[in-house]
């Protein structure tokens, strides 16, 4: 019955993905893209969307019928996922960003130290908002965990770092998601357990349900998104490793934080054909004349500019 929460967000994600991008094209919801396609942004919304309208029956049967369907981790996973998506989404709709066909916003702030200059000037922008905001909910859902002071900081580093990580990847379609999905199966088969997998899966169902989405550039991700693969690989590490695995996976997402803060991951893949290839997969071609140049909307606010 573990397996029951990613069978049924997975389905009633594919069910509610077409009515939800129309919706947010018809609200005018739109962002265009690094190629000039002006498509649904917001749309990893439909990741808590999916993974709520699964809940209650999920519930219902844990309770009827005494099944073991919801792992315990869930509800703080929930706290925290929810929350982060909140973040975003006030990222999406409130943080400045450029509508289709208009000029980008030099003057806006980008990456942590962008954002950190602007907050000494007092102009608390909704990324800082996010990056606090996310910090405050990592706080909360490991506190009262029987952690030592040492582990319980870590954790809460390997889920902020993750979060904004996953935001810094998603600078092209399907990048975010293809990162996720291949940091799952590698999760999954270092660790030989499928626990951490069942256990978040009313998350995991949707997110493979909006990739190919993402990745044919029929919606994008935003920061409702990315933040939201983000925090449920965070938590995959969480309920996946002990306290030794946590501390590399803390080191490892710190060193990936600052290289994306001070140099490019797109030029990065782009310099490595391996890279580039896997990159690329299952993606539409560019044209030649592309504006690859120019600031992708696919970037998050704490992302390199």
């Amino acid at each position: 019955m573990r397996w029951l929460p990613l069978g049924l967000s997975l389905v009633l994600a594919a069910l509610l993905a077409p009515t939800l991008l129309a919706r947010l094209e018809r609200a005018g919801v739109v962002r265009e893209n690094y190629r000039g396609l002006v498509i649904p942004a917001a749309s990893g919304t439909l990741i808590v969307l999916g993974a709520v309208l699964a809940l209650g029956p999920l519930a219902a049967v844990d309770e009827l019928a005494d099944a073991d369907t919801l792992a315990p981790e869930i509800g703080s996973a929930l706290v925290f996922v929810i929350g982060v998506a909140v973040l975003g989404l006030l990222d999406d709709l409130l943080g400045g960003r450029r509508p289709a066909g208009a000029a980008a916003d030099r003057t806006a702030p980008r990456g942590l130290r962008g954002h950190a200059r602007a907050a000494a000037r007092g102009d608390f922008s909704t990324g800082m908002l996010k990056a606090a905001g996310t910090v405050g909910l990592a706080l909360y859902v490991l506190s009262g965990n029987g952690r030592t002071a040492a582990a319980y900081l870590v954790g809460v580093g390997v889920l902020v770092l993750s979060t904004n990580l996953f935001n810094l990847l998603d600078l092209r379609p399907g990048r975010a998601g293809k990162v996720f999905v291949a940091f799952g199966i590698v999760l999954t088969l270092g660790s030989w357990d499928t626990y951490a997998l069942r256990a978040l899966g009313l998350f995991i169902g949707p997110a493979l349900v909006l990739l190919p989405y993402d990745l044919r550039e029929r919606a994008m991700l935003g920061d409702a998104g990315s933040n939201v693969l983000g925090a449920v690989a965070g938590f995959w590490l969480i309920v996946a490793l002990g306290p030794t695995g946590e501390a590399i996976a803390l080191g490892v997402l710190a060193l990936l934080t600052l290289y994306g803060e001070f140099r490019s991951i797109s030029t990065l893949i782009d310099q490595n054909a391996i890279l580039r290839r896997l990159d690329s997969f299952g993606r539409r071609t560019a044209p030649s004349n592309a504006l690859l140049s120019q600031p992708s909307e696919h970037a998050g606010s704490l992302g390199p500019s």
